[in-house]
């Protein structure tokens, strides 16, 4: 130990080893030194849950893109067939199905609600042990995934009626008519699915990022 004389008053510098720990003297009657060790003690799966929250946020604008896209895709189907009649003109659009009305709704709100609850996915990436937004965002995903599904099931079931027919119920198959119509509506179709899957893929992430919680 070293010592230094500053007004008759004695100051005990501590030294340290090549170990990191820190002896200090006892008090003046000779008392043996206490040997103290520091450590740091440092989350566990820090790295691990921020790469988790980063993934979150790119599938969750992966998902948008995709659900505004089968948005515009459907909302702007429309096929006129170059003949007509003195009283009547061939003409298909969205709005003629009730179905695809829905449909882009369905798409619409999901779309965007992943654009709006996008600093939720920012805080799970700046905080990545919080477990309140995780949750919530998981929550608020799988009834986005409802409806995503709800809509794009009922609008397949529609194409399906309108490339097909139906015999029993003397529907006819319009699909050989209006095919511009039904090809931009199966796109739209196969855009909604993409995004109900990252959805999916989404919910999974969050689940395995509050496991590790």
């Amino acid at each position: 130990m070293e010592s230094k004389q500053i007004s008759d008053e004695t100051v005990l510098i501590p030294k340290t080893n090549s170990k990191g720990k820190a002896v200090v003297d006892g008090d003046a009657h000779g008392s043996p030194p206490v040997v103290t060790t520091a450590k740091t003690i440092t989350p566990q799966g820090g790295r691990w849950k921020k790469g988790l929250a980063i993934l979150d946020f790119i599938l969750r604008l992966c998902a948008a893109s995709a659900a505004f896209a089968a948005t515009a895709i459907m909302g702007y189907d429309e096929q006129i067939l170059p003949f007509f009649t003195q009283f009547l003109q061939f003409h298909a659009e969205y709005n003629d199905v009730p179905t695809f009305t829905y449909f882009i709704i369905a798409n619409g709100i999901a779309g965007g609600y992943l654009v709006l609850f996008l600093p939720f996915s920012i805080v799970c990436i700046v905080r990545p042990h919080a477990i309140g937004p995780r949750l919530f965002l998981a929550v608020l995903d799988t009834v986005m995934i409802a409806l995503i599904i709800s809509a794009a099931a009922a609008a397949t079931a529609i194409l399906y009626l309108a490339h097909n027919g139906n015999a029993d119920a003397n529907w006819i198959a319009i699909c050989q008519q209006f095919s511009d119509f039904c090809g931009t509506a199966s796109a739209g179709v196969v855009a909604s699915f993409i995004a109900s899957v990252i959805l999916i893929f989404m919910v999974m992430n969050s689940a395995l990022a509050l496991k590790r919680s």
